[in-house]
């Protein structure tokens, strides 16, 4: 259960991220240039969340795996 729950917020971290990095692509419409919209997302705290969403998610996906793996090779067929 608690993986579930790492998991649901791993995908909503990752959703914010994302959703505040395609809204700061309006900058480049504003005239700043492709380094300035790079400097803009990486020193945002709403922006690099999403590194923290992705970690969190193959974290959890990496221990279901393993999981899997002990289950398949003790089971018998």
């Amino acid at each position: 259960m608690v993986k579930i729950i790492m998991l649901i917020i791993g995908i909503l971290l990752t959703s914010i991220s994302i959703l505040f990095i395609i809204l700061y692509t309006n900058l480049m419409v504003m005239g700043y240039s492709f380094l300035d919209y790079v400097k803009v997302i990486s020193s945002r705290v709403e922006c690099l969340i999403g590194l923290l969403g992705i970690s969190i998610i193959l974290l959890v996906l990496k221990g279901w795996k393993i999981r899997e793996i002990l289950l398949r090779y003790k089971s018998k067929y």
